[in-house]
């Protein structure tokens, strides 16, 4: 068992970061840096049909929205996922209600205001002042990318309309944790900037769902 301590808010927290199995390790055996890019909006302007070039650019949205870092806060069920082979959380947690986990176990019991590197060893503890899952009704895990598409336009499900989204999409400091992991971890492609600009231009050009 590896204990790390850190600072939440000026008080001492005393992390216990139990089970350091292959799941709970894994962030040791990424590479930490993302190997695939992100076209900004202006790549697609090649693209004459206004339907076509839409689909295209959630297809290029598609890159952060099915990356593990954030497929792994959308779980299928009560229980988040991590690593890049998007394997159950370790310790088990449960979604607890807000997303914010059990009142014995709650996120923020580990997961404090920022990352926090591992003492002795490679690796970090992912952190954010608001540490949580997508709500049940954003579940991704499993869907295809116009599934998850068509779940997005929905706000009963997506809880946000549009330009809600792209706000979300382009500044949410959670969204944006994607992209600064922490060590050890592989950001998601590109940049919240480029990703708000591609939200964005998908609105505008009708926001278009791929078929499948």
């Amino acid at each position: 068992m590896q204990h790390v301590v850190y600072s939440l808010a000026g008080a001492s927290l005393i992390a216990a970061m139990a089970f350091l199995t292959p799941g709970a390790s894994s962030v040791a055996s990424e590479n930490g840096t993302s190997n695939e890019t992100l076209k900004s909006p202006e790549a697609f302007k090649s693209i004459s049909d206004k339907g076509e070039r839409s689909v295209a650019l959630f297809n290029e949205m598609g890159k952060v929205i099915t990356h593990p870092r954030c497929m792994n806060c959308h779980p299928r069920g009560d229980s988040p996922l991590q690593g890049m082979n998007m394997q159950k959380h370790q310790p088990p947690v449960v979604r607890g209600a807000g997303g914010m986990g059990a009142p014995a176990m709650r996120c923020s019991t580990c997961h404090g205001a920022e990352n926090v590197p591992f003492t002795g060893s490679e690796g970090s503890i992912p952190g954010h002042e608001v540490w949580r899952l997508a709500p049940p009704e954003q579940a991704w895990v499993g869907k295809s990318l116009g599934e998850i598409c068509r779940q997005l336009k929905d706000q009963k499900r997506s809880h946000m309309t549009l330009a809600e989204l792209q706000k979300h999409n382009a500044t949410d400091g959670l969204v944006g944790w994607g992209w600064n992991p922490g060590d050890g971890r592989t950001p998601v492609p590109g940049s919240q900037k480029v990703f708000g600009a591609l939200t964005q231009a998908w609105i505008e050009t009708g926001a278009e769902c791929p078929d499948v």
